[in-house]
């Protein structure tokens, strides 16, 4: 069954920083990885073993403070076998805070006077549901593997499935619960984080 491998870069990085402090992750071997995880799930529902197509990796990035990240991204990552790394520039929005106590908005912080605010991610989120319906349509996969938490995933997964492409989740353990509900099947990230360590020799097939 071909499989491609779709990684939201800032869902998995973020849990993966908190909870390996130490450790960097090995990127060019996740899909390796993820896919072998998902190869037992489908051994135990009698069906036939993934081939991997291609892994895609979506990143958003702040132009000026994540510079190095994305030149790692593309000048690296994307030159990988087998991956391919999209990026979007995200942009900064403010976004004032509320205080109870006084009733009052602030829209810089009183300590250090930084502006409060955020970069939307939505731009990567639209992306990763375009290839995922696009791809599908194409007949470019059997099996997709979903590396998120994100619940707005969650009609795009439920209408690939009405149409017969099953849909694998990984996510890490204790987030995303109702996107892979929905999913046809998931499992939990941490328990191959020592695999996915860089330094550490891969895992026999």
């Amino acid at each position: 069954m071909r499989v491609r491998v779709f990684v939201d870069f800032w869902n998995f990085q973020l849990t993966w920083s908190e909870r390996n402090p130490s450790a960097r992750c090995d990127w060019p071997r996740l899909a390796s990885v993820l896919c072998q995880e998902a190869s037992v799930v489908l051994a135990a529902a009698n069906l036939a073993p993934l081939s991997l197509e291609e892994t895609r990796v979506y990143a958003g990035y702040e132009a000026g403070r994540e510079d190095k990240l994305k030149a790692w991204l593309h000048n690296f990552l994307d030159r990988q076998p087998g991956i391919r790394v999209f990026t979007s520039e995200r942009h900064w929005h403010k976004h004032p805070v509320h205080c109870r106590s006084c009733d009052k908005e602030f829209d810089v912080c009183p300590s250090c006077q930084a502006l409060f605010g955020r970069a939307a991610e939505k731009t990567i989120d639209a992306r990763i549901v375009t290839d995922l319906m696009g791809l599908a349509w194409e007949g470019a996969y059997d099996v997709a593997i979903l590396v998120s938490a994100d619940k707005d995933f969650i009609p795009t997964v439920e209408y690939l499935q009405a149409k017969n492409f099953k849909v694998i989740n990984a996510a890490w353990r204790g987030i995303g619960h109702e996107l892979a509900r929905v999913c046809w099947a998931s499992f939990e990230i941490d328990r191959l984080s020592v695999s996915l360590k860089r330094g550490t020799p891969p895992l026999a097939p």
